[in-house]
């Protein structure tokens, strides 16, 4: 099982102090994009895809009181400060991600007992079963990966936070997923470090990826009951079950 605990970007919708329509649509109708983070969940086994500042709120609202291992993408404070709930809650969690990864979010995480699991690029993994593999992405000026997913057959790919340059050897990795969640944090536009919804769904297409879903969205896009019929944007605890050969998707709540 895959779920999408939160979908927005590092502000979130709505934005504090942001009176835009989509923010005040989110307002008034009582919809939010929290932080990006996804649950990936196998034999009761619980995996993070980076923790972010929602987390508690987010693992409240699944029912998930402990997890088995978390993995970072990156060292933006959207995607791994709400590690932070895990203070005097769950001790010793392991966190898988590469050196650098490590070096640069260990600063901020001192006061948290917790296993650091160092992996190199393109080297696979395995946790409760189910295969990763992290590939260099580009998210300047940080360094940053993306996530594939293996188990029973099925892949997922997660892109993580990038632009369109992605190196060759990482697009071999991403190829033929069932599922690719890909960052797109505005419909259209040009960004140093992410992508445009356009962007990502050529991406998707050039990848044969089976099914496309866009994260990491900003307040750029429309009100969602609307976004939703123009692009295929994700919705938070939206979640994916793999099975018998396929993908069954529903949608959050």
């Amino acid at each position: 099982m895959v779920k999408l605990l939160g979908t927005g970007d590092s502000p979130g919708t709505p934005i504090l102090n942001c009176h835009c329509t989509t923010c005040e649509d989110a307002r008034k109708r009582g919809w939010e994009r929290r932080r990006f983070s996804i649950m990936i969940k196998n034999e009761e086994k619980v995996v993070l895809i980076d923790t972010s500042p929602d987390l508690r709120r987010q693992l409240l609202d699944s029912g998930i009181e402990k997890i088995d291992a978390g993995i970072w993408t990156h060292p933006h404070f959207d995607h791994f400060s709400g590690f932070g709930e895990f203070y005097r809650v769950q001790g010793n969690v392991e966190v898988y991600t590469t050196s650098s990864i490590h070096d640069n979010i260990g600063k901020f995480m001192q006061f948290l007992n917790y296993r650091q699991k160092e992996v190199e690029i393109f080297q696979n993994f395995s946790i409760s079963n189910i295969e990763f593999t992290l590939f260099p992405v580009n998210h300047p000026p940080v360094d940053a990966v993306g996530v594939k997913v293996e188990w029973n057959g099925f892949k997922i790919v997660i892109t993580g936070d990038t632009n369109m340059e992605i190196d060759e050897r990482s697009l071999v990795e991403m190829e033929n997923a069932d599922l690719m969640i890909i960052n797109a944090i505005a419909p259209t536009g040009k960004f140093k470090k992410h992508m445009n919804a356009k962007e990502a769904m050529s991406l998707g297409e050039k990848l044969s990826a089976k099914k496309v879903i866009l994260s990491h969205l900003g307040h750029f896009y429309p009100p969602h009951r609307i976004a939703m019929k123009i692009f295929p944007v994700g919705e938070d605890n939206q979640t994916f079950y793999f099975g018998e050969g396929k993908l069954d998707e529903f949608l959050g709540d």
